[in-house]
């Protein structure tokens, strides 16, 4: 027997008894009322699981007793009933939630499919998710043995990417699980083919668009003759983007959207002086040194992106309005939100936003930032808050009545770490947990990509015999001093500069007002 009870209120209860009869051969329990008033009543003294209600009944109305049930229970699912079509009476029934309208005459079968939307949809919803998975199973496990150049490594992502998102809302957890493990496996598989292909995209025209490309290649033909909003939001992965992209959809809409391709190291220095620059990390060294920090350099190492930024404009040839503003904290954001009007006679103007970055790196430090990103799911979930809550969506509102059109990418992204990898330095040694550069590294072959001559992917040397080494997949470099403890502390923490597809591969998207 189901234990589905419906509660059927009609003041012409009887001419629904056909119906009543169906459903109770479906083996669903079925009380009836003939008011508003009755309704109430049986409300407050039994659990229903949904309820029919009929608009236009004698004494309290259908909307009215539907305003009542809601205040007494907000999550009972109400279907409202009516013969009129009039579209303020439909308005008022969907302003108040109800889960579903029906107009009379009803058949049996609408009643049934009622049902199951809104008492099987999860189940009904689930059990079709696993099917088509367990189906795209099979291709993505045979495109990750054939899958050998950038255009199709940026699209097996974005598959795998798909289905972590619609996985995850289902409550059959083993094949979540499955398809992690598809991605440890694709990301063990990118290893490689960056190990064999990176070196190339710097000499070869077969490339991709990589950071210090990216503002030649997409972003100027954007900008040229439209004003517009350049939002660079720091360490911002393309199932972020995801996460937050309905929350644009009242004010713009999306015209493109692709990936490109982070240089090594995906890390703010390299990654974001190259996208304003124009230029890779060797290239900048040579040209500016002033403006180029290395590793162990003292000072910011980026305080001079609108430099190079200027710089690039004079080089395309630009003749442009524009403004640079780097926002870290929030009551920066809402200064430049309460004055973007300032900004109306730019032809661009950039933003680079910090929060994210912020926020990954405050899970290594705060242990209620390790609670509330416990994992990607709740990292994006934590990301879209954010973002919804934001100055940064209040100025995108701003640039909408504006009429600016906008363009959102970032710099690199991140990836949950969760295996150690030691490695030994000297004291010059760079600090971070994916990549590093020194002498004398010494490493475990299997988990990094080597750079012995740093020159041959256009990264300058700390000194003459200087190599880096970058992390693959989810591993992270830890010394053998006091390694138990360092192990511990950034498991399970989201870094950033080595190789990985969620580092990687990273969103460019152009929106324009609606």
């Amino acid at each position: 027997m189901s234990n589905i009870t419906i509660l059927w209120v009609d003041d012409e209860i009887e001419f629904m008894k056909p119906h009543i009869i169906f459903l109770k051969g479906k083996n669903y329990t079925v009380t009836t009322c003939k008011s508003g008033q009755e309704a109430l009543v049986e409300i407050a003294k039994t659990r229903f699981d949904i309820v029919f209600l009929d608009e236009n009944m004698p004494g309290i109305s259908g909307l009215e007793t539907l305003t009542e049930i809601k205040v007494m229970d907000a999550s009972l699912p109400v279907v409202m009933i009516t013969k009129s079509e009039e579209e303020y009476i439909m308005e008022e029934a969907i302003g108040s939630k109800i889960a579903d309208y029906l107009i009379k005459p009803v058949n049996p079968n609408q009643i049934l499919l009622s049902l199951k939307k809104n008492l099987d949809h999860s189940r009904l919803i689930s059990e079709k998710t696993t099917s088509n998975y367990q189906q795209e199973f099979r291709k993505i496990a045979m495109d990750l043995s054939m899958v050998n150049s950038y255009p199709e490594w940026a699209e097996l992502y974005k598959k795998l990417i798909y289905w972590e998102l619609q996985l995850e809302e289902i409550e059959d957890s083993s094949m979540f699980e499955i398809l992690e493990s598809q991605k440890v496996e694709a990301n063990n598989q990118f290893g490689k083919f960056v190990d064999n292909n990176y070196a190339d995209w710097f000499s070869g025209d077969d490339a991709p668009v990589l950071s210090h490309t990216l503002f030649k290649e997409w972003i100027f033909p954007e900008i040229k003759s439209t004003p517009t909003l350049l939002v660079v939001i720091d360490n911002l992965r393309y199932d972020q983007w995801l996460a937050f992209e309905e929350g644009l959809s009242a004010y713009y809409k999306k015209r493109k959207e692709k990936t490109y391709y982070s240089l090594l190291p995906t890390a703010t220095q390299y990654a974001r002086n190259a996208i304003f620059s124009g230029m890779t990390p060797l290239d900048m060294e040579k040209k500016y040194p002033d403006w180029w920090k290395n590793d162990t350099d003292e000072g910011g190492k980026n305080m001079f992106e609108d430099k190079f930024l200027g710089e690039q404009l004079k080089r395309l040839g630009l003749d442009l309005k524009w403004e640079y503003h780097k926002i870290s904290s929030l009551k920066q954001g809402k200064n430049l939100s309460q004055n973007f009007k300032s900004q109306k006679e730019n032809d661009l103007t950039v933003i680079v936003y910090n929060f994210v970055d912020m926020l990954s790196h405050s899970k290594t430090e705060m242990e209620v930032i390790k609670e509330l990103a416990s994992n990607d799911k709740a990292y994006r979930s934590l990301t879209q808050s954010w973002f919804k809550n934001s100055p940064l969506l209040e100025i995108i509102q701003q640039a909408q009545t504006m009429g600016l059109k906008l363009i959102i990418t970032t710099d690199h992204g991140t990836i949950n770490v969760k295996q150690p990898s030691k490695v030994v330095g000297d004291r010059e040694t760079s600090a971070n947990l994916r990549y590093k550069t020194g002498r004398s590294l010494s490493y475990e072959d299997k988990e990094v990509f080597a750079a012995q001559n740093p020159k041959e992917i256009y990264l300058p040397s700390i000194n003459m015999s200087s190599s880096y080494i970058f992390a693959k997949n989810d591993f992270f470099f830890a010394y053998p001093n006091n390694y138990n403890h360092y192990v511990t502390y950034y498991r399970n923490t989201y870094q950033h500069g080595g190789v990985s597809l969620e580092e990687m591969i990273i969103p460019f998207v152009v929106l324009e007002p609606r």
